[in-house]
């Protein structure tokens, strides 16, 4: 069963997020399509509203990703790697944007600037305990699994 999200333009200007093909996992974002452009210089984070809130189903958490040409062309992409909303979080959506690149980049209003996927979340009883049980990896880390 597909479940219902509400969402509500906080902006009349705003852009409900769109599914490029049938098969997109994730709905693009857009900036608000108001106001001035938007530099953001080489190492520097600009924070962009959506001019959209939602109301994420319970269960569920929306996650905030790049768009892949943005980040790969322009080296644009969400500062925090992966942006969470949770479920109970009825603010407006922003994205902060970080520029990895070597030269500042243009936002304009109305770009695409992530994308956002709904994903079901599971959430353990945490139980503490003296000891775990143990594996063939045991504490291997960081690479610890080969090339």
């Amino acid at each position: 069963m597909v479940p219902e999200m509400k969402i509500c333009k906080l902006d009349p200007a705003a852009i409900l997020p769109t599914y490029a093909t049938a098969g997109s996992a994730g709905a693009d974002l857009y900036a608000l399509p108001v106001g001035d452009p938007v530099v953001v210089g080489p190492g520097e984070t600009a924070f962009l509203r959506t001019g959209l809130a939602a109301a994420i189903p319970a269960g569920y958490v929306g996650l905030i990703f790049a768009r892949s040409g943005l980040a790969c062309k322009r080296g644009l992409a969400p500062a925090n790697k992966v942006g969470v909303i949770d479920s109970d979080y009825r603010g407006e959506w922003m994205i902060a944007l970080h520029n990895h690149g070597d030269t500042p980049q243009i936002v304009n209003p109305g770009d695409r600037i992530a994308q956002f996927v709904l994903v079901p979340v599971l959430t353990p009883l945490m139980t503490e305990v003296d000891s775990l049980d143990e594996t063939a990896r045991g504490e291997g880390g960081f690479g610890s699994t080969g090339r």
